[in-house]
Protein backbone atom coordinates (compact mmCIF):
# COMPACT_ATOMS: atom_id res chain seq x y z
CA UNK A 1 0.00 0.00 0.00
CA UNK A 2 1.35 3.60 -1.32
CA UNK A 3 0.37 6.65 0.50
CA UNK A 4 1.07 8.65 -2.43
CA UNK A 5 -1.34 6.85 -4.86
CA UNK A 6 -3.22 9.59 -6.41
CA UNK A 7 -5.93 7.59 -8.13
CA UNK A 8 -9.18 5.76 -7.28
CA UNK A 9 -9.52 2.51 -7.74
CA UNK A 10 -11.99 -0.58 -7.38
CA UNK A 11 -12.17 -3.59 -5.26
CA UNK A 12 -11.25 -6.53 -7.21
CA UNK A 13 -14.34 -8.02 -5.66
CA UNK A 14 -16.65 -6.06 -7.70
CA UNK A 15 -19.60 -7.98 -6.86
CA UNK A 16 -19.40 -8.63 -3.57
CA UNK A 17 -17.93 -4.69 -2.59
CA UNK A 18 -20.38 -2.06 -1.38
CA UNK A 19 -23.00 -1.34 1.30
CA UNK A 20 -25.89 -3.01 -0.70
CA UNK A 21 -24.12 -6.29 -0.33
CA UNK A 22 -23.51 -5.69 3.16
CA UNK A 23 -27.05 -4.97 3.51
CA UNK A 24 -28.16 -8.19 2.61
CA UNK A 25 -26.29 -10.36 4.46
CA UNK A 26 -27.50 -8.41 7.48
CA UNK A 27 -31.02 -9.01 7.14
CA UNK A 28 -30.56 -12.42 5.75
CA UNK A 29 -28.12 -13.13 8.58
CA UNK A 30 -28.71 -10.81 11.20
CA UNK A 31 -24.79 -9.84 10.87
CA UNK A 32 -23.56 -6.25 10.38
CA UNK A 33 -20.23 -6.65 8.80
CA UNK A 34 -18.09 -3.28 8.84
CA UNK A 35 -16.33 -2.01 5.68
CA UNK A 36 -12.49 -3.57 5.58
CA UNK A 37 -10.07 -1.11 6.00
CA UNK A 38 -7.64 -1.96 3.31
CA UNK A 39 -9.06 -3.48 0.13
CA UNK A 40 -7.36 -5.46 -3.05
CA UNK A 41 -8.39 -3.77 -5.95
CA UNK A 42 -8.42 -4.45 -9.86
CA UNK A 43 -5.64 -3.50 -10.69
CA UNK A 44 -3.44 -5.68 -7.76
CA UNK A 45 -2.70 -3.16 -5.06
CA UNK A 46 -3.53 -2.82 -1.59
CA UNK A 47 -5.36 0.42 -1.02
CA UNK A 48 -7.60 1.96 1.98
CA UNK A 49 -11.33 1.07 1.12
CA UNK A 50 -12.22 5.22 1.35
CA UNK A 51 -9.79 4.62 -2.11
CA UNK A 52 -12.29 2.46 -4.15
CA UNK A 53 -15.37 3.31 -5.07
CA UNK A 54 -18.33 1.48 -6.95
CA UNK A 55 -19.25 4.44 -9.22
CA UNK A 56 -17.56 4.40 -12.79
CA UNK A 57 -17.23 7.98 -12.83
CA UNK A 58 -15.32 8.16 -9.67
CA UNK A 59 -12.25 5.19 -10.22
CA UNK A 60 -9.53 6.49 -12.24
CA UNK A 61 -6.69 3.96 -12.38
CA UNK A 62 -7.50 2.60 -16.04
CA UNK A 63 -6.60 -1.20 -14.85
CA UNK A 64 -9.57 -0.74 -12.22
CA UNK A 65 -11.74 0.51 -14.51
CA UNK A 66 -10.82 -2.65 -17.41
CA UNK A 67 -11.06 -5.19 -14.39
CA UNK A 68 -14.94 -3.71 -13.69
CA UNK A 69 -15.51 -3.28 -16.75
CA UNK A 70 -14.50 -7.22 -17.49
CA UNK A 71 -16.68 -8.20 -14.10
CA UNK A 72 -19.68 -6.82 -15.29
CA UNK A 73 -19.71 -8.25 -18.35
CA UNK A 74 -18.92 -11.77 -16.80
CA UNK A 75 -21.95 -11.20 -14.05
CA UNK A 76 -24.10 -10.20 -17.52
CA UNK A 77 -23.27 -13.57 -18.58
CA UNK A 78 -24.41 -15.47 -15.74
CA UNK A 79 -27.21 -13.70 -15.20
CA UNK A 80 -28.40 -14.22 -17.85
CA UNK A 81 -27.26 -17.97 -17.77
CA UNK A 82 -29.04 -18.30 -14.02
CA UNK A 83 -32.48 -16.73 -15.94
CA UNK A 84 -32.57 -19.24 -17.90
CA UNK A 85 -32.04 -22.02 -15.73
CA UNK A 86 -35.28 -24.33 -15.06
CA UNK A 87 -36.47 -24.06 -11.26
CA UNK A 88 -34.53 -21.38 -10.37
CA UNK A 89 -36.35 -18.59 -8.24
CA UNK A 90 -34.78 -15.64 -10.84
CA UNK A 91 -37.08 -15.30 -13.78
CA UNK A 92 -36.45 -14.67 -17.60
CA UNK A 93 -37.38 -11.10 -17.06
CA UNK A 94 -35.76 -10.68 -13.67
CA UNK A 95 -32.45 -12.06 -14.74
CA UNK A 96 -32.46 -10.14 -17.93
CA UNK A 97 -32.97 -6.98 -16.32
CA UNK A 98 -30.24 -7.23 -14.06
CA UNK A 99 -28.22 -8.32 -17.23
CA UNK A 100 -28.87 -5.21 -18.31
CA UNK A 101 -27.95 -2.84 -15.38
CA UNK A 102 -24.53 -4.81 -15.59
CA UNK A 103 -23.87 -4.62 -19.36
CA UNK A 104 -25.08 -0.65 -18.63
CA UNK A 105 -21.98 -0.67 -15.55
CA UNK A 106 -19.56 -1.99 -18.05
CA UNK A 107 -20.37 0.42 -20.74
CA UNK A 108 -19.83 3.45 -18.46
CA UNK A 109 -16.46 1.79 -17.05
CA UNK A 110 -14.96 2.00 -20.47
CA UNK A 111 -16.14 4.89 -21.02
Amino acid sequence: MTDTDPHIHVDRKVAEAGAAVRDVIASTFGLAGDAPTVVTTGCGRRVPYAMTSPRPESVTCLACREHARREHLRLAGQVESLGRTPGTAVTGDQAAKAAERHRNLARRFSG
